[in-house]
Formats: structure tokens, sequence, C-alpha cells
């Protein structure tokens, strides 16, 4: 579906949680102090664009936690119970916004976006990348539909899912390692070139309050002698769920699926990612590989990493399904519906222009 274009200015909520882009010098190093209206202040606002700025809490996003990601998706679904709202821009720390986005993207069924953004250098330096991307993440909001959630970042859109920050400091900062992005922002005006794939969205969860109150779900990473200590760990702690970081296409050893099958047998969820950057999970091999993984019970993450994976069995343990029906909705969680190309304009492009 296109945005019809007209001249009727755009409400977008801006909703700030931290990250290097509200981040200062504090003598030792950088850590976020500023707020929303700092952030927003180093901007210029696209043509008739007003922005309500929310400031929710204000930490580095290594310090996010699920009760923290938990009271963002409500505070992203109170703003847009208002209808004069068009979008939500959400400013976050580039260290776990892939974690997060995604989590939202899961419980996204309005049609109006919700567009994450960040900077990789911190608020105020002569180079900032800051105030570029909330223009562009605030041009995205006020111009397209029907797209989930996106991260917008260095002019590039993205969609939520299968979107992971690939490099560390540069400023073109994320990508889908397995997919090409949704299209590009800039000169005034929102290119996109195709839809997202995304599974039906989640009902709001009603879980709220600490992270302790909420279920675990750790990460397990495989290596040369990896052995099941870590995982049955995890199991024993209480974990609710696992993400096995695999090698190659999704593989490990015997006695690692043994404790696979041990934890799915009591009830605990195992999604199966792996730690090569690119290219799904593929069932090609025995011996410990993805082959008995899955046949012991491991759901395959398909194209998504740890971190997003990690928030698909939250979602799946947050939801009202009874636990024989777990698997299954982790399973569309996790590789999405089959690909239906949108239909294009005549441009080339779904969605055009800016406001």
């Amino acid at each position: 579906m296109q945005r019809t274009r007209d001249d009727r200015p755009r409400r977008i909520t801006l909703i700030s949680t931290g990250g290097t882009i509200a981040s200062r010098w504090q003598g030792t190093g950088y850590a976020a102090d500023a707020s929303g209206d700092d952030v927003l202040a180093t901007s210029a606002l696209p043509e008739g664009v007003t922005v309500e700025v929310v400031d929710l809490f204000n930490v580095n996003s290594s310090r996010m936690t699920s009760a923290r990601q938990l009271t963002l998706l409500h505070a992203v679904h109170a703003a847009l119970a208002d209808p004069g709202v068009d979008g939500v821009v959400v400013t976050h720390g580039t260290d776990t916004l892939e974690e997060s986005a995604f989590f939202l993207d899961l419980h996204h069924s309005d049609p109006r976006p919700v567009v994450f953004t960040g900077a990789q250098r911190p608020l105020g330096t002569g180079d900032g990348d800051g105030p570029g991307n909330v223009y562009d993440a605030l041009q995205v909001a006020a111009s397209v539909r029907d797209l989930g959630v996106l991260v917008v970042f260095d002019g590039k859109v993205h969609a939520a899912r299968g979107t992971v920050k690939t490099q560390t400091l540069a400023a073109d900062a994320f990508a889908d390692p397995s997919e090409s992005g949704l299209g590009k922002v800039g000169f005034g005006s929102v290119h996109i070139r195709r839809g997202p794939d995304r599974p039906t969205p989640l009902p709001l969860p009603t879980a709220t309050g600490t992270s302790a109150a909420l279920p675990r779900v750790d990460v397990v990473m495989h290596h040369s002698d990896g052995d099941p200590l870590f995982l049955n760990t995890s199991v024993a702690a209480g974990a609710g769920g696992v993400v096995l970081v695999g090698t190659g296409a999704g593989n490990a050893t015997p006695e690692v699926s043994a404790a696979v099958g041990a934890a799915v047998a009591q009830g605990t969820l195992v999604a199966l990612s792996t730690r090569v950057p690119a290219g799904p999970i593929a069932e090609l091999y025995t011996g410990g590989g993805a082959v008995d993984l899955v046949a012991a019970g491991a759901v395959s993450a398909g194209t998504l990493r740890a971190g997003q994976a990690r928030m698909a069995v939250l979602a799946t343990l947050l939801a009202d399904v009874s636990a024989e029906r777990r698997p299954a909705l982790l399973h569309s969680l996790l590789n999405g519906p089959a690909r239906q190309e949108p239909a294009l304009t005549a441009s080339g492009s779904r969605f055009s222009g800016a406001s």
C-alpha cells in the first residue's frame, strides 16, 4: 500500500532511550545522559513534521534488559493509541538496537511505522552522525506505512527482521547479512524497493515488571571443545529458553544434541542459530549436526542470529499459548512467512516521497 501524498503536517512521537546518540564525555569515557530534547535539538526537522518527545529511560544499550524492552513496547503502543500520531521514532543505543527493534516488530500490527535509529559517534562531536540519522528517521516515519518496525541508519532503510550491527565503529553500522535492505533515504525523499517478510504480529504481552519476573532466556555458543556444560547450567538455572549458537550451518556434537533433547523433554525451548555471519541454518550433518539437533527438538532460527533468535524465544514464552503450541509458534516467529513480493509503483518503488 502506498501512502497518499498530501500537505498535511505529520506528527511524530520520538521516544528517547539513551545510547551513543545521547552520550557525552564523563571524564573517563562516554555515557548516556542527554534528554530526548537535547538529542532532537541537534537535528533539523523535515518540512511539515512536528515532534513530541518522550524520555523513557537513558542508558547505554549494553545495559538493556528484557524488562526495559517490554516497557518500550508498551510505550510505543501507548503513543500509537493517539490516532493523530503518524509514526514513532525510537532513539536507541546501537549495541542492542537489533534486539529491541525485532522484539517490537514481532508485536507491531499498526500500519504506522516505528523507526529505530541511533549514532556511532557521541552527542555534540563535530563529525557526529546522530543529527543526520534523526532527520532521516523522522522523514521515513512521516512517509511510509505497512512496513512494520524499521531501522534507519546512514541513509539506509532496513527491516527490523534480520538486521544486525555489522560494524563496531563505522557509520554504516547495520545490515542484514543474508538479505538486501528495504531502501534508502536522502535529499528529501524516501525510496523503498521491497516490503519486509513478517509473521503475523503477536498480541501485546501483559507481563510487566522487573527482569527477574520475566522468563530467563540464555545464549550458549558452541566451539572447539564445546560441551553441554553451559546448556545444562542454563536449564538448571531455570531458563525457559536457550539459543544454541552452532558452528557452520548449525552444528554441534552428539553430547550437545543429547543435552538439547533432555532440555526440550523438560519443557525448555531451544532455538538453533549459527555463529557464521550470513546464511541459513541447514539440516545437512548428523553426528551432532543440525539434523540431530532439530530431531532432538531444537527449532531452526533460519537466517536470524542469536540476539534476535533470543527475542523470538522470549516473545514465545510471553505469548498466551499452551506449552504444546510453543515450538510451532517459535518456528513461525523465527522463520516468518513465505516471501510475497509487493506490487511496485510506476517508478519501481512501493513507497515514495517526502511529506
